[in-house]
């Protein structure tokens, strides 16, 4: 999971996705998906101050100077949230971000600076055979003690032409993180709560070159690497968050090194076809508070992908993909030969995990505003990563295969009315599996997302729909994680200088669930029970916000 709290919305100006193994310039991980975000260069002063229900609050302030060919972009946020839970979240977010950019003839230089800190109590998901019961409402908890402390410092550079790309990060990150998801299932005295520590340098960069081989073919060379040098990666038995024991205590250096090869046909003026190939290179050491349970190691691996796209007309263009992936696994695992718990033999796993998909696709634009893509896509991956209650960690499953079909809609109605959709349909199974037990837990059958917005000069107005079908809880299918569809609505009114808006959340006070996991937990002095843990969306609230720009 990617934490995203050190991103100031009111800055961002696009945001660009990929999904699936087929850009030869993307690596680990990139078969779920990757990300583009881009900051607005320039952006005219402003403070905003919102109030919510549940003691949310928050407060931007944007703007930014202009030097001769360079400019520079700033911005704070301070947010302070209680949730709608029992035990007050008491989240306490602190961000601030700075953007140099100069445009010198054909080059263009970036410079960003982030700062981000918060710290939080958490409620996470509880049981429901409790709620069920009448024994606790759904904002309630069983251990009012967990939460977390995070910090991110971070400095960006990139440089770029027409032709090449230059750009580089250094990140400084830490993280102490409670958790306590059996409650008293494990220690039956001092309870299950457990800390986490990361504590780690980062530093990445990569370089890309375009040649125009000819009029209709296009080569691009680049490179990549990160370099992970994690201080302290541990695992700490705790109560009322005071350290009570010890299960890890990890140091790790971990070397990625990425290149790829990219040639761009064009035979026709109606075809392109797009062949690539990329390898990469891993190297890691682990230092281990269990010498056995250390190591070093490194590895390659090479990965092939093709796009061809065809336009029928100036309105229909087909398209397939195809490519191989991969994720890696936490290299811990790979060295691992002892339990630290019951210091049992454990197996280790291997530190790439293959991956293969394809999609087919038709895309239609140009008629009265619309945009509209449908596709056949299916992936394939040696391994999944699921959830393990007992840890609260994610470890290796078997091989998977997913089929399906997705829908993406954009339509200016007209200058005033926008809709958009993104529809997915997805068959998700275990291969190699009895059809009786292949089933992938929380694996969603359905994904929407749609919107209706509404712009003209001085009203602002939208209304979201996101909706995540039956997801089964277990391979067999016999229990599931019901639907969830949550309605959100805004409303703004621009005065000029002044911009006052409402935010609707649940709009139809919804309660369904956003996450929900099915394993034992006990509470004090009882004996453990097999259940549904689950986490509650939150509840229909308000979010008032007033704007100054100057």
């Amino acid at each position: 999971m990617v934490d995203l709290n050190f991103l100031i919305p009111e800055v961002i100006s696009t945001v660009e996705y990929q999904k699936g193994p087929y850009f030869p310039d993307r690596g680990d991980f990139s078969t779920a998906g990757s990300v583009d975000i881009k900051l607005y260069d320039q952006i005219r002063p402003f403070v905003e101050l919102t109030a919510g229900s549940d003691s949310y609050h928050r407060a931007v302030a944007a703007g930014s100077m202009e030097f001769d060919s360079a400019h520079l972009m700033g911005a704070v946020e301070v947010l302070r949230n209680d949730g709608p839970w029992l035990s007050a979240a008491n989240v306490q977010k602190n961000n601030v971000m700075a953007e140099y950019s100069t445009h010198q003839e054909d080059r263009t230089a970036h410079i960003v600076f982030s700062y981000y800190e918060n710290q939080w109590d958490s409620t996470d998901q509880i049981p429901k055979r409790l709620v069920d019961a009448g024994l606790m409402d759904r904002f309630g908890f069983i251990d009012p003690t967990i939460g977390g402390a995070s910090r991110r410092l971070s400095l960006i550079g990139n440089l770029e032409s027409e032709t090449w790309q230059l750009g580089g990060y250094v990140s400084n990150y830490s993280l102490n993180l409670f958790g306590n998801f059996t409650y008293f299932l494990e220690d039956p005295l001092k309870g299950d709560q457990h800390e986490q520590v990361d504590r780690r340098s980062i530093f990445g960069g990569h370089l890309q070159r375009t040649f125009a081989l000819s009029q209709r073919m296009d080569l691009r060379i680049g490179g990549d690497f990160r370099y992970d040098d994690v201080e302290r990666l541990d695992l700490y038995q705790t109560t009322q968050r005071t350290r009570t024991g010890v299960t890890r205590r990890d140091q790790v250096d971990w070397l990625s090194l990425g290149g790829f090869l990219e040639l761009k046909l064009q035979p026709i003026d109606q075809l392109r076809v797009t062949l690539g190939v990329r390898s990469d290179y891993y190297d890691f050491d682990v230092d281990a508070l269990i010498p056995a349970n250390g190591g070093s190691g490194d590895e390659f691996i090479h990965l092939p992908s093709m796009s061809v796209s065809y336009e029928l007309n100036d309105h229909v263009e087909l398209y397939a993909n195809w490519g191989q992936g991969f994720h890696s696994n936490d290299v811990r695992g790979v060295t691992i030969s002892v339990d630290p718990v019951s210091a049992n033999p454990s197996a280790s796993v291997g530190l790439f995990v293959d991956q293969q998909g394809g999609e087919v696709g038709l895309r239609f634009e140009g008629w009265r505003g619309l945009v509209t893509t449908i596709t056949y896509f299916w992936l394939e991956s040696d391994s999944e990563l699921l959830f393990v209650g007992d840890s609260g960690s994610t470890e290796p499953s078997d091989g998977s295969q997913r089929t399906g079909f997705e829908l993406n809609t954009f339509w200016n109605l007209n200058q005033n009315w926008t809709v958009d959709v993104l529809a997915s349909v997805v068959d998700s199974q275990f291969t190699g599996l009895p059809s009786s037990a292949d089933e992938i837990p929380n694996a969603h059958g359905q994904v929407i997302g749609a919107g209706l917005t509404y712009v003209d000069e001085k009203i602002q107005a939208s209304l979201r729909l996101r909706h995540f079908g039956d997801a089964p809880l277990v391979e067999d299918g016999s229990v599931e994680h019901d639907q969830t569809s949550l309605l959100n609505a805004r409303i703004a009114y621009d005065f000029g200088h002044w911009l006052i808006s409402a935010e609707f959340i649940n709009v139809l006070d919804a309660e369904d669930d956003d996450i929900a996991y099915l394993y034992e937990s006990a509470l004090q002095g009882q004996a453990g029970v097999e259940d549904v843990h689950f986490h509650p969306v939150d509840p229909f609230s308000i979010r008032f916000s007033v704007r100054r720009e100057f």
